[in-house]
């Protein structure tokens, strides 16, 4: 069987993620769960920031409540591992990270990864009922209208 063609595209295959990424956090998922539940739903966007230096990673939406941030240091007791080689914030529309929720809810580790081009990648550890560990993965653009 051939790869479909826009994975060729979106390049977030492990030989060039080690190449290309920009950042990389894996975190337990419910931090990001918690963050999820306070973030304003009027916001358009999410944004995340990924850095080598502090804040390393924080999570913001703008709406009509004003903006809310959640910060997460490289050293938290929530953060596995952390890998960032410059500075990079994206954003991302809401709508389009809401199906991702479903498998964040049954997940118990998450990595999130971003490219050189702010191309997103969550992936979600999930067990399952028998015990075995699966993987769901979720691929987002970033918001053409909102490029650092």
């Amino acid at each position: 069987t051939s790869a479909p063609f826009f994975y060729d595209l979106l390049k977030f295959d492990e030989a060039v993620v080690s190449t290309q990424s920009t950042g990389k956090i894996i975190m337990k998922s419910e931090c990001l769960r918690d963050a999820f539940n306070d973030l304003d739903t009027s916001s358009q966007v999410l944004e995340i920031l990924m850095s080598p230096d502090t804040p390393w990673f924080k999570l913001s939406t703008f709406g009509q409540a004003g903006t809310t941030t959640h910060e997460y240091p490289k050293d938290s007791e929530m953060v596995e591992s952390f890998e960032c080689t410059r500075t990079r914030t994206n954003r991302y529309k809401l709508t389009l990270l809401k199906p991702s929720i479903k498998a964040l809810l049954q997940s118990t580790k998450i990595s999130i990864r971003t490219d050189g081009r702010g191309f997103l990648s969550l992936q979600y550890m999930i067990k399952t009922e028998d015990g075995n560990t699966c993987f769901v993965e979720y691929l987002c653009a970033p918001d053409e209208n909102n490029e650092d």
